[in-house]
């Protein structure tokens, strides 16, 4: 009787060092991502310290490290006024908050798009930024009413969840959720928001225009340390769950059947994920308007970098996002200084080029 040899399945990447054993498909191999994510903090770190003393007055990285130490401490002030106030109430704000906002953003992205199992998929598709645009536009044209009462903010995050109830809604099949149908629902309906709020600018005055048109685009501008407390609170909050939800995550990403025979409860998931990426979004878009293509820019290159395993997934992610928006954002207010451009801007310049190319790679994959 002949005996059929039975090859042996490869070694676990990064479980030794045999000189037959394959090399990892991506750059990072497994047992290299803690060095990647201290690699990110640091990076992280340095990116925000040199943002906040760039500008149209520049503010030198001692004098920027020494007005943090003092307002940390409580100790009393040792740089001037002026670059107290600059870095302080000014920059530190705008700054964190584009960390916070290109973290939200990259984390919705990871889960949209374990979601529907498309690497396409990004927040702006479900209609959360669409109803959020919507409700900040009536807020900043309204002259009374329930939503000049609410501010701009409270406006956009009570037009997304309006939003979001609506795709849920839709996307209903037999009590479940369908992810073709979670996406036709949420195109459908950012259609018709984004349809409204055209309209809407067509009403508004020329003075309530180049507020509407800049929030739409995207700012980090005019922020505040009150502007940052809800989106860091709710971003922590978040990606600590999703943290813990890595494996039910990668089973999902195979598929729904697999994921069902490893014990995960899939439509249970699936509602996770939709509520916390659009709770990320509805927060980052009611703080600083309509920023594109970080969800999709990001998650996908942190998955050419380090694989799907989504346990290494997040925490790359979150920091590659947070270092991605303050580049960014860095980028808007030096590249025509003293004039400042939307941050959206410079992310859809990225972002659909990039677009582009993972379509023709899908389709080239496909063929």
């Amino acid at each position: 009787m002949t005996t059929r040899a039975t090859a042996a399945p490869p070694a676990p990447v990064g479980t030794g060092a045999g000189a037959g054993r394959p090399r990892s498909p991506h750059p990072v191999p497994a047992r290299a991502v803690p060095a990647l994510l201290l690699a990110l903090t640091a990076a992280l770190v340095l990116a925000t310290a040199l943002a906040i003393g760039v500008g149209t007055v520049s503010v030198p990285l001692g004098a920027v490290l020494a007005v943090v130490r003092d307002h940390l401490t409580g100790a009393a002030p040792t740089t001037s006024p002026l670059h107290d106030q600059i870095v302080w109430q000014f920059r530190a704000p705008r700054v964190l908050l584009a960390a916070v906002a290109g973290a939200a953003l990259s984390l919705a992205g990871v889960c949209l798009q374990t979601l529907v199992r498309n690497p396409l998929a990004d927040p702006y598709l479900f209609g959360v930024t669409s109803g959020a645009s919507l409700g900040a536009v009536i807020a900043l044209t309204a002259t009374g009413g329930v939503t000049a009462s609410l501010g701009v903010a409270g406006s956009a995050f009570a037009g997304s969840l309006l939003t979001l109830t609506a795709v849920f809604l839709l996307a209903q099949r037999g009590g479940r959720l369908a992810g073709t149908d979670l996406v036709l629902a949420g195109v459908a309906v950012a259609y018709l928001g984004s349809a409204a709020t055209s309209y809407l600018q067509l009403q508004a005055n020329p003075a309530e225009l180049r507020g509407v048109m800049f929030w739409l685009l995207g700012s980090v501008a005019n922020a505040g340390w009150d502007d940052l407390a809800i989106p860091a609170a709710t971003t922590a909050a978040v990606a600590a769950l999703l943290l813990t939800r890595g494996r039910a995550m990668n089973a999902l990403a195979v598929g729904d059947d697999t994921a069902a025979g490893l014990g995960v409860d899939v439509h249970r998931l699936r509602i996770t994920l939709l509520l916390t990426a659009s709770l990320l979004t509805a927060t980052v878009v009611s703080a600083v308007g309509g920023i594109g293509f970080v969800g999709l820019i990001v998650p996908h290159a942190v998955r050419l970098l380090v694989g799907p395993d989504h346990r290494r997934v997040l925490p790359v992610t979150l920091l590659t996002g947070a270092l991605f928006l303050v580049l960014v954002d860095l980028v808007t207010r030096t590249v025509d200084r003293p004039n400042e451009m939307p941050v959206g801007i410079f992310t859809a310049a990225l972002g659909a080029p990039f677009f582009l190319v993972l379509l023709r790679r899908r389709r080239s994959s496909q063929r």
